[in-house]
């Protein structure tokens, strides 16, 4: 089921699925994605859980609410709401709606790291946390800078260029050349072209991870269960969650055969009895 809520100034779209007395699990979508993101899991997983999914600011429905205009580009949007800090609270502020004092947490790529955002800040929401494809951001100041212009220069080809050829190009990116030759692809690029290229060139910048504070000095602090999930044909993503998993003392990583960057997609049931057998520890 898809409801909009309205929670302070954003209007916020989530998709529903399973019943609402079982154990929740919480799902964050990487860059570009949506509520619809972890469809295929959601339908294995409701069975067994409440699963909720939302689309977080920037991206599909999920907007800053002003009823002065009629279309959302026109709504000034400032900078600092697209920031991982107002991303986490906006997701925390939404559990409070829901009331969902306790759940489990699921988040993809861009997603995951603001999973490990949430996982660090916010620590008494959640039983354990599913961080599929994500990082703990970039360790210095330069790998920052050069990775923030990177960013802005994309945001600027996402405002004024095709958005179509743009995700072409994103995909070309080494990280997704088993996910090129999924049989579904061409859905995912579609379901891609429904979100606001101009929301997603201010997701870029603010939400970058050349923007985002480096977590490595926070992770040896974390006492909640970790999942690492990173794809075998994902080398710089195993790289990173090895070293993640080597200062998390409550981690355990999974390098998913056969996968790359999207596991959740590019495998979905494997990457449900995954998520399945760790929660049920």
């Amino acid at each position: 089921m898809v409801r909009k809520v309205q929670i302070g100034n954003y209007g916020v779209t989530y998709y529903s699925e399973g019943d609402a007395s079982n154990p929740a699990i919480l799902f964050l979508h990487g860059f570009m994605g949506d509520r619809d993101e972890f469809k295929q899991a959601i339908a294995f997983l409701s069975k067994q859980f409440y699963c909720v999914a939302i689309d977080l600011f920037g991206h599909g429905q999920t907007c800053l609410i002003d009823h002065n205009y009629q279309d959302l580009d026109d709504i000034p949007q400032p900078e600092h709401y697209y920031t991982i800090h107002s991303s986490a609270d906006l997701v925390i502020n939404f559990l409070d709606f829901l009331r969902l004092d306790y759940c489990f947490l699921i988040g993809y790529s861009m997603g995951g790291r603001l999973a490990l955002y949430l996982t660090i800040h916010f620590p008494q929401y959640f039983y354990k946390v599913v961080l599929e494809s994500a990082s703990a951001g970039l360790r210095t100041d330069a790998e920052r800078s050069d990775r923030l212009a990177k960013d802005y220069q994309l945001a600027t080809k996402l405002e004024s260029g095709d958005f179509r050829q743009f995700l072409e190009n994103w995909y070309q990116q080494p990280i997704f050349n088993s996910l090129r030759s999924h049989p579904d692809f061409q859905q995912l690029l579609e379901q891609r072209l429904k979100n606001s290229p101009s929301q997603l060139a201010r997701s870029l910048r603010d939400l970058s991870t050349g923007m985002q504070p480096s977590l490595w000095e926070d992770l040896p602090k974390i006492k909640i269960p970790l999942l690492l999930l990173a794809g075998e044909l994902d080398p710089k993503f195993v790289k990173i969650n090895q070293q993640m998993e080597q200062l998390t003392e409550y981690s355990q990583l999974e390098i998913v055969p056969s996968c790359g960057h999207n596991i959740h997609f590019e495998n979905p049931k494997l990457f449900v009895e995954k998520i399945q057998a760790f929660f049920q520890k």
